[in-house]
This record gives C-alpha cells, sequence and structure tokens, in this order.
C-alpha cells in the first residue's frame, strides 16, 4: 500500500480537520450575526486574524468551513423556523447567541445530509463544550434529537 502523494489522509486527520472547520464555522457565524459586515467580509477577516502561533487551517479546512457558513446563512428562512417550532415556549432570540449558532450550523448539516445525524450531534455537543457550558450541551443535545426525529419523519419537514 502506497502512502505516496496522492494518499488519503487517515481518518482522524479529516474528522480533526473537520471539527476544526466546524469551530471556525461557528465564529463566523457568530461574527456575522453580531457584526455589520458582509459574509465574504467576515470570513475574510476571520482567517486573517488567525491566532498567533497557530498553524494556518489547511485549504480543505477553510473550503469546508465557508461552505458551512455560506450554506447555513442561505439555508436560515429553513431553519429558524423549524428551531423555534422544536423548542417549545422558547423563542430564537432568547436562546444564548453561541447556542443558537451551533444549533443553526449543525441544522444545516442536518438539512444537507452528508454526514450522518449521530456525528453532527457529536460534533455540536463538542462545539458546545468549547464554546458555551455544560447545560448548553445537554439543551443542544436534546434540540437535535428532537430535530433529528421531526426530519426523520415522513412528511414532517418543515
Amino acid at each position: 500500500m502506497s502512502s505516496g502523494p496522492s494518499a488519503a489522509p487517515p481518518a482522524s486527520v479529516r474528522q480533526r480537520g473537520r471539527h476544526r472547520a466546524r469551530e471556525a464555522a461557528v465564529q463566523m457565524l457568530y461574527q456575522f450575526e453580531f457584526g455589520k459586515a458582509e459574509l465574504a467580509e467576515v470570513m475574510g477577516t476571520f482567517w486573517s486574524l488567525a491566532a498567533p502561533g497557530a498553524p494556518p487551517a489547511s485549504d480543505s479546512v477553510r473550503a469546508f468551513a465557508e461552505d458551512l457558513v455560506r450554506g447555513t446563512v442561505a439555508d436560515l428562512p429553513r431553519i429558524d423556523p423549524l428551531l423555534a417550532g422544536t423548542a417549545e415556549h422558547w423563542r430564537l432570540s432568547r436562546m444564548a447567541a453561541v447556542d443558537r449558532t451551533i444549533l443553526r450550523l449543525a441544522t444545516h448539516e442536518f438539512l444537507r445530509e452528508a454526514t450522518p445525524r449521530n456525528v453532527v450531534i457529536n460534533e455540536a455537543l463538542e462545539l458546545a463544550k468549547t464554546f458555551s457550558t455544560e447545560e448548553s450541551a445537554r439543551f443542544i443535545n436534546g434540540m437535535l434529537d428532537a430535530i433529528k426525529q421531526r426530519l426523520d419523519r415522513p412528511g414532517d419537514q418543515r
């Protein structure tokens, strides 16, 4: 088996890259929601202000993160009603902003169906533990499980 330049990276390396991309996507989506900048400007600024000493993101990490950001923003008209309909007695505007951002990103991934939903939930929980609180992780888990069940029911794709 060759491990030359055309060999694909191991799955664990790809998974770490995808996790890093999701972390970047959450940060860009958060910045987009509260900043007054256009989406392209937010993404450009984000990558140019990487933490000093941190290795630059690979092209594949950047591409995946930006695809997630663009897709999430484009899907907001479908995502927000789904979140609002799932969060009983809880308006979207009252959710912690970072939790709402993580939920939007995960729901976008549910809708695009490129990643298994259980993987999406696990990633969202890791993002919540990184950027929010343990209590938020429980809230996000419950919300995403309910959304997953809702999307799995035929005819209930709101």
